[in-house]
Order: structure tokens, then C-alpha cells, then sequence
């Protein structure tokens, strides 16, 4: 039986799978029926109903499947009734445990609303869904006209932000669930070149910093939408009318765990402002580098170049990008003396330090001399950075192109890399109007174009860099101590890492991502935790998260002290997340190090992390010699 018969029979009442060894399954003759516990051809589990009748497995196999629409999971059927994209990444990491098939279907069904310009759009509408069920609505957003200039499809209604790219490492961990399968339906040679055009699209379009790093422009892009790290550059924007929209969230919720009317008319007002100028990078008034989107970014980057090399290329450019961007995060975002990752306010015209002008902490390092030597060098390393950019043609792909098209020039001549990457922009339909002027990305490097200051406000954002296989092992170690500390209480008073400083004016155990504790968050930080060698912290993040889910119903988001549930119950990628933590609790699928790690760590503890003495510059000068030696409810938009 296929996996998703699998899935079918476990929701009739059969249970929670045994992963064994199984009998060795031949390539010649007949193959024998597996027994209870053993592993089907298809990569599924045989499962036994005398085994653990109830188990927490089964629940969560449960809410998945009463949450399946078909094509693709929603989040929960009241409250969030369409695709959003990095809910369907990480459902997908937990779907393939129990049916490969799904879970590449999943990904399969998000990837095929992928606009011409590259982007992944952060919700993909249900058509039989009712306007009124969800708002901002498709009739808000108007893809398929305010986005035609941008190449939004005709066929089908999104919105014009994006989310998290989470998506090429969920594409590595579906395929790596049944390799057999993947390239029976060639998965990847079909996933790459979106994958591709998707990361071209952050990279180029998106760095409005000018220091290399991936700029939201929406605080819903980030996924922790009402966070206080938007508060400062949101009190620029103008709200718009109460009376021009209405929340239905508020119909599925409590207002007090909601954000604020006020807020939420800013983000009605920065979704207007966006539409209306054709989903036009650049020109708004919010713009933030955030620590832990540009981390998955770094990760996914990752996850391309194992992605690459499956096809049959080297994926060596993609390492190195994916390091090259670990020390830009690191020059841009980082602060010793707090000892973790800042957001960086793009538009705020105080250039370096901050409000206050000091030295230390957050707002105190002297980062206004960027002089974009990082930018202008990530696009000058003879294609490292566009290694495979030159088929533009990736977001609008047959389907099913040769691994070799799929490919495009990841396995060409590495020179002329960024002529031929802009030479091509036809190919990813790409207007006129969308794309930069070299004037205008000359001056985003100049040596007066990185921009911005540090907001002094600690999320879970600035953990998630321990994600990242090429993050210097003292940065890392400062952030387990900073998670570990009063102000996340990891191991702690705290029961999960909350989204929020505990001991921060804005935070509230209850309201959104002002306080309470996410699962995908701290799925993310165990993750990391574990690749850095912090077993025991890891083994006891899991555990927690095991329990909470179980005890909450799969709920949305918890207080972080007591595990009280909060929103929606029965949430997709609380259950799926619960299930990669049963099945794979040593962290085995993990993208792990590989060439230029050793380097990039030996050049950054040569540096003394004083803050009066930091020189991010030269920290980035050095890491990239050493990297090229390896060569939701309406708040949710």
C-alpha cells in the first residue's frame, strides 16, 4: 500500500508506528507483505493497533488529516482556511513521516502559485472559500491584477508578501524521506528552479539594506507578526481607517490575545500602500533585516547546494554563499555585548549606532561604516553568488524539466556571473518597472549604503541563528548562555523559549508573539541546539515540547510558564513539528558542516568580541577569504 493509503488506514484506527530495522527489502522478486514496524517500499510505517491505542502519534496524525483540503493543509479550518507557506514547509517536514507522497504534494501545491518575479506568496486561496471567512481576502490583495506586472499567476488568487524561506530545507528533508520516490516523480529536477528563483528573489530584490542581508517590508513576512521589534518602525506608518476593513480574526479569538486595532490598521495600511504600487519592491515605509528570516534563508541556501549536488553539480557556490551570508548576519545583526541577533530597522535614517548614541548594547556599536564592501564582493566572486543564476527562466518551468535545466548555470563557466544573471531577466519575467537600475543598486553598496540601526528588542528571532552549520562556535555558545539566561529561561522558569524577552516591558504571556511560545520556534531551536552539541538541553527542549503539545491540543501557541493553550487548537504544524520530534529525536536529518566551516570559525576567534573594539568589518573581510577556501488569524495577512 502507497503512503497516503498508509495515512488513510492509521486515521481508521490504526496507530502509532515501531521504526525498525524491517526486513531488508530486495530490488529482484517478489516482495514480501511487511510486518507491524516495519518500513513499506514507499517509506512509510506499517502500523500495529495493539500498539500505544491513543498515542500522541496518532493524535497529531489525526489533525493533520482532518485539516487536509486535498492539495494541501491548512493551519486550522476556522481560524486560518488557506495555504500559508511556511505553515505548509513545516507541515510537509512532519507529513513525511507519514505519507512522502503528501508531504511533496504539499510543497508541489504551494510552489505552483509561485509569482514570475520569484516570490512565494505568504497565503494561496482556497476558491471555495468565502470572502468573509478570511480577511485581508483575495478581493484585498488582487493578485492576479495589482501583481501582473510582478508575474503573479492568473489561474489562481494569493497575496502579494511572503514568508519565511523555510521551503528549499523542507524540500531536502521530503526527498530524503524516500529518495525512491522523490525521484520516481522528479521531485527535485520540478522543486529546484523555483528553490532557485526564490532565493534570487530575496537576494536581489529584497536587499534594501544594501549590507546583503533580505529585507521584509511587512511584519506578517516575518511570521511573528505582531512582535514588539516591529513597534519602532511601525510608529511611522499612518493607520488606515477602522472603518475600512474588519477583523475576522477576532470572531475566532479573544481580543486581549489578538493584536491591537491600532496595529492592525498599520498593517492593513502597509498591505494597501504595497498592492497599490504593484507589489513594487523598495518604496515603502517599513523595511527590516530580521535575524531569524535571513537565518532560514542561510539554511535553505544550504539545503540547495545538497539539493545541487543530488542533481548531479558541484553545490560548492551555494556552501559559499550560504557562508558568505552567515558573516553578513553577523556583521549586520549581531551585538557581543547582548550576546545575541537584533533586528535592524532599514528606514530608520540614524545610520550605525542608535536612538541613544552609546556604545554598548544593541543601539551602541559603531556599524554606520559599512562602506558595502560585503556587497559589492558577494557580486564580484566570478558566479559564486550566481552560480546558476543565468536560467531565470526557474520560475516558470516545465513541468518536468531535464536535472541539467534544472540545474541551469550551477554547472556552467563560473565568470561573467552577474551579466549573465541581469542579461536574463526576461526569462523570469521580470518588468521593466520591478527591476533595480544599476544606479540605484550602485548606490545601495556605496560606502554610505548600509543603512539603518538596531532595535533594542530581544525575540526568539535572535536565537535562531543556531540554526546555522557555519556560525562561529563562540557566537553560538553566547546564544545557548542567552537562551539559557533570565531573559528566555531555556531549561528554566520558562516551560518552552517564549517569543519574547520574560523580562521586557511589551511582553504578555498571552497576546500573539508579544510573549507566548511557538512550536515551529522552538522546533527550530532544538534543532540548533543539537547541531552545536548541546545534547542535554536538546533532549530536554524536545521533551517539553512533546508534553505541551499533547497537553495543550496541538494549540497554536502557549504561555510559555504554564503551557495554557492560546488560539486555535488542533494546529497543523504543532501536530506535524510533534511528529518529527517522535521520529527523529537525534536530530540524524540534519544539514550538517561541510567545507569552510573550520575555516570561518578559526578567522572568527582570532577577533575579541569588546564592543569598543569590534570591527564587524574586518570580521566579514576575513570570513569571506575563509568561506571561499570551501568554495495568522487576520494579523497573519
Amino acid at each position: 500500500m502507497d503512503s497516503t493509503t498508509q495515512l488513510t488506514a492509521l486515521l481508521t484506527g490504526i496507530t502509532t508506528p515501531v521504526r525498525t530495522s524491517g526486513t531488508p527489502l530486495h530490488a529482484s522478486g517478489p516482495p514480501s507483505s511487511p510486518g507491524p514496524g516495519e518500513i513499506t517500499r514507499s517509506g512509510s510505517f506499517v502500523y500495529d493497533r495493539a500498539e500505544l491505542t491513543g498515542s500522541l502519534h496518532l493524535r497529531a496524525a489525526r489533525v493533520l488529516e482532518d485539516n487536509w483540503t486535498g492539495t494541501s493543509t491548512v493551519p486550522s479550518r476556522g481560524l486560518y482556511p488557506h495555504q500559508w507557506s511556511w505553515d505548509s514547509a513545516f507541515i510537509a517536514i512532519g507529513l513525511r513521516h507519514l505519507s512522502p507522497l503528501r508531504a511533496q504534494t504539499e510543497l508541489e501545491t504551494l510552489l505552483s502559485a509561485q509569482w514570475g518575479d520569484g516570490r512565494i506568496p505568504h497565503i494561496v486561496f482556497n476558491p471555495s472559500v468565502p470572502l468573509d471567512a478570511y480577511f485581508p481576502s483575495p478581493d484585498f490583495w488582487r493578485s492576479s491584477t495589482a501583481g501582473r506586472a510582478a508575474g503573479a499567476p492568473r489561474t489562481v488568487q494569493t497575496s502579494g508578501i511572503v514568508q519565511p524561506p523555510v521551503h528549499a530545507l523542507a524540500v531536502w528533508l521530503v526527498h530524503q524521506a524516500d529518495p525512491g520516490l522523490s525521484r520516481a516523480r522528479a521531485f527535485l529536477p520540478r522543486m529546484y528552479p523555483r528553490l532557485a528563483a526564490w532565493h534570487r528573489y530575496l537576494l536581489h530584490r529584497r536587499d534594501l539594506g544594501g549590507g546583503g542581508l533580505a529585507s521584509v517590508v511587512h511584519p506578517w513576512e516575518q511570521g511573528m507578526d505582531n512582535s514588539p521589534c516591529w513597534d519602532a518602525p511601525l510608529s511611522r506608518v499612518t493607520p488606515a481607517p477602522a472603518r475600512s476593513f474588519r477583523r475576522a480574526d477576532l470572531d475566532h479569538g479573544a481580543p486581549e490575545d489578538r493584536p491591537t486595532d491600532l496595529d492592525y490598521g498599520r498593517y492593513v495600511r502597509l498591505a494597501t500602500d504595497y498592492r497599490d504600487r504593484g507589489y513594487a519592491d523598495g518604496g515603502g515605509e517599513f523595511a527590516v533585516e530580521d535575524p531569524a528570516f535571513n537565518a532560514l534563508l542561510i539554511a535553505s541556501e544550504h539545503a540547495l547546494a545538497h539539493i545541487a549536488q543530488e542533481l548531479g553539480a558541484a553545490g560548492t557556490a551555494r556552501h559559499a554563499r550560504a557562508e558568505r551570508l552567515t558573516a553578513a548576519l553577523v556583521e549586520r545583526l549581531w551585538d557581543p555585548v547582548e550576546g545575541m541577533f537584533f533586528c535592524r530597522d532599514v528606514y530608520d535614517g540614524r545610520v550605525g549606532g542608535g536612538a541613544d548614541g552609546g556604545e554598548s548594547g544593541a543601539l551602541g556599536l559603531e556599524r554606520g561604516s559599512r562602506s558595502g564592501a560585503l556587497g559589492s564582493e558577494r557580486r564580484s566572486q566570478n558566479g559564486a553568488l550566481g552560480s546558476e543564476q543565468g536560467s531565470r527562466n526557474g520560475a516558470h518551468v516545465p513541468e518536468r524539466p531535464s536535472q541539467s535545466s534544472a540545474l541551469g548555470s550551477e554547472q556552467r563557466s563560473r565568470s561573467g556571473a552577474l551579466g549573465s544573471e541581469q542579461g536574463s531577466r526576461n526569462g523570469a519575467h521580470v518588468p521593466e518597472r520591478h527591476s533595480q537600475s544599476s544606479a540605484h543598486a550602485s548606490e545601495q553598496r556605496s560606502p554610505n549604503g548600509a543603512r539603518g540601526a538596531l532595535i533594542p528588542e530581544r525575540s526568539v528571532a535572535g536565537l535562531l541563528p543556531l540554526i546555522l552549520p557555519a556560525l562561529p562556535r563562540d557566537i553560538a555558545a553566547t546564544l545557548v548562555r542567552t537562551a539559557s539566561g533570565r531573559h528566555f529561561e531555556l531549561g528554566g522558569a520558562a516551560r518552552l523559549v517564549p517569543s519574547y524577552d520574560l523580562t521586557g516591558e511589551a511582553f504578555d504571556p498571552h497576546r500573539y508573539w508579544r510573549g507566548p511560545a511557538w512550536f515551529n520556534t522552538n522546533w527550530l531551536l532544538e534543532r540548533g541546539l543539537r547541531l552545536h552539541g548541546e545534547r542535554a538541553r536538546a533532549d530536554g527542549l524536545r521533551a517539553a515540547l512533546l508534553d505541551t503539545a499533547g497537553e495543550s491540543g496541538f494549540a497554536e501557541y502557549v504561555d510559555p510558564y504554564t503551557g495554557e493553550a492560546c488560539g486555535a487548537l488542533g494546529f497543523s504544524w504543532t501536530a506535524a513539528l510533534t511528529l518529527d520530534l517522535l521520529h527523529e529525536p537525534s536530530g540524524t536529518d540534519q544539514v550538517v558542516s561541510h567545507p569552510g566551516r573550520g575555516a570561518f570559525d578559526k578567522t572568527h576567534s582570532a577577533k575579541t568580541h569588546d564592543a569598543k573594539t569590534h570591527s564587524a568589518k574586518t570580521h566579514s573581510a576575513k570570513a569571506r577569504n575563509a568561506c571561499e577556501t570551501g568554495a495568522k488569524g487576520g494579523d497573519r495577512g
